[in-house]
């Protein structure tokens, strides 16, 4: 699991865990599990965004200028009125016309019905970038630094769950039609066994 996905899955644990589960209306240890996986998805694709420089530095202002990892010093706050932090639009901007697609796939992978996993995505994309915006902050990073930050982030991710974010990356690049996607749950599942025996 890679850093970022280890420091919101440990924020998200507990009370916290059962406030987001309380929220969509889904068991706390499906709550847990959907954000393990729903947090390397989104810096995924956040890494692939920022891999060009125009889009890196696009994201480096919009994480300066909104996403300070403050969303932190008040979680139980914020997940009590996820609202005020606009998941959906940081989804539309980081997944574009593959964000139905994902959610899906999350949906797949979780058991989870659509809705409920587009719930969990809205609430933990803000979060993803708190937790980014916190990390180019304390290492004082350019848009360079930040691009190099995901990037490693998404290895990290790929070594835990090769398969899972190969077929990220391939329907983010084709804008499939969703036919890869019980290919894609079927790997997620995988991962979820890993993680729950390990």
């Amino acid at each position: 699991m890679n850093a970022i996905t280890q420091a919101i899955a440990q924020q998200i644990s507990g009370s916290a865990a059962r406030a987001m589960a309380q929220k969509i209306g889904i068991s706390e240890n499906t709550a847990n599990t959907a954000v393990q996986l729903a947090v390397p998805l989104i810096l995924a694709a956040l890494a692939r965004n920022a891999s060009q420089p125009a889009e890196a530095q696009d994201l480096h202002q919009a994480i300066q200028k909104d996403h300070d990892g403050s969303i932190f010093d008040n979680l139980m706050g914020y997940l009590g009125n996820p609202q005020t932090a606009n998941g959906p639009g940081i989804l539309s901007h980081v997944f574009g016309g593959q964000q139905p697609a994902v959610a899906s796939n999350l949906s797949q992978a979780t058991g989870l019905d659509q809705s409920s996993a587009s719930s969990v995505l809205e609430m933990v994309a803000p979060l993803v970038m708190g937790a980014v915006g916190r990390q180019q902050q304390q290492e004082g990073l350019d848009a360079s630094g930040l691009s190099n930050l995901l990037n490693e982030q998404q290895q990290q991710a790929e070594a835990t769950a090769p398969d899972l974010m190969s077929s990220l990356n391939s329907m983010l690049d084709q804008n499939q039609d969703g036919s890869s996607m019980d290919d894609i749950a079927a790997m997620a599942g995988k991962l979820f066994k890993q993680q729950s025996s390990g």
